[in-house]
């Protein structure tokens, strides 16, 4: 099975042997197994080069990259192998075609606001006020008729979803607004830590497919990001970031101590608490759930890929997309 790999020390990357070692200072280089990874995110000062990276493409191997603080700087990502003129067509018409845009934007939320009520009702004796707010602006939600009014109306649901998080936490983490760049507190530092690594397992699945990840209809395209994978974030963020922070917090499997505040304006996750947060995101993405229409287990990070799969059949006419709404 293949796993996403993690790079913390400061090195090197290189080919060697027809595999890739990552050297370190005074130890001895260790094998990368490629065969048996799907991305690589690099978090120390790695040195690679052009050898290498053609390796790497070779295996479909995306290698993200993040900053001193684990904010997402930026990804390789390699040579689409499974391209189609004719997906990227109907994608694009979906996009141009304003009732079909909207039909996918408001699918794309109401996947993830049925996974928003889904974590409250888990609390339902501390959040029922704030539920009942969420189903009202859910109504206001279907009058929409253009995207910025769509977003606009989001916008003040998910704020009232955020501001159940301070009745689910401890006080050390209550909730005080959001904020992104850069965040604050340690709440928001790990809502964007959590959003980013979600943002790139949703790319690396999409990669895997016929999707143009520029192509997006909730967010508007634009250049220099892979827009789609925001879209279909709307559904996994509150299904799994947020499950997993509620998760780690009230387990205080990570605590203040695990979070570096940078000129008391930029709060972050320092290594050990990015390590802590990794170890169990992976364990989520790889959790197992019986799939209605595959009977059979199916992972988080495969529900991903199959709704991507949905998405293509949708645009081309096949199937009528349903997004994701968690029966587990």
């Amino acid at each position: 099975m293949k796993r996403d790999h993690y790079l913390y020390s400061s090195g090197r990357l290189k080919r060697k042997d027809n595999t890739v070692y990552f050297e370190v200072k005074n130890e001895r280089p260790k094998p990368l197994p490629v065969e048996k990874i799907r991305n690589i995110h690099v978090f120390g000062e790695v040195d690679m080069n052009n050898k290498v990276l053609t390796f790497l493409n070779s295996y479909g191997i995306c290698v993200h990259f993040y900053n001193y603080y684990g904010f997402y700087s930026g990804s390789f990502y390699p040579r689409e192998t499974q391209v189609s003129g004719y997906s990227v067509a109907k994608q694009s018409e979906h996009y141009l075609d304003e009732n079909k845009r909207m039909y996918l934007a408001y699918s794309f939320l109401q996947g993830g606001i049925h996974h928003m009520k889904r974590n409250l009702r888990r609390y339902k004796e501390k959040t029922e006020e704030e539920l009942l707010n969420i189903e009202l602006e859910e109504r206001k939600l279907q009058e929409s008729r253009t995207i910025q009014e769509l977003m606009g109306k989001e916008g003040r649901l998910r704020q009232i979803y955020y501001q159940a998080f301070t009745s689910i936490l401890p006080e050390d983490f209550a909730y005080e607004g959001r904020s992104k760049q850069p965040p604050n507190d340690p709440l928001n530092a790990l809502i964007s830590f959590g959003n980013s690594m979600m943002y790139r397992a949703i790319l690396s699945e999409i990669y895997r497919t016929q999707l143009d990840p520029t192509i997006s209809y909730l967010h508007e395209p634009s250049t220099k990001r892979f827009s789609l994978s925001l879209d279909l974030a709307e559904i996994f963020k509150p299904l799994i970031v947020d499950s997993l922070i509620f998760s780690l917090i009230n387990r205080k499997a990570i605590t203040l101590k695990h979070f570096d505040m940078l000129e008391g304006k930029m709060c972050y996750l320092n290594e050990d608490g990015q390590k802590r947060f990794l170890r169990a995101w992976e364990e989520t993405l790889a959790r197992t759930v019986k799939h209605r229409k595959l009977k059979r287990n199916t992972s988080y990070r495969y529900m991903i890929r199959l709704e991507c799969y949905k998405l293509i059949k949708h645009v081309i006419n096949d199937v009528v997309y349903k997004p994701l709404k968690a029966w587990w």
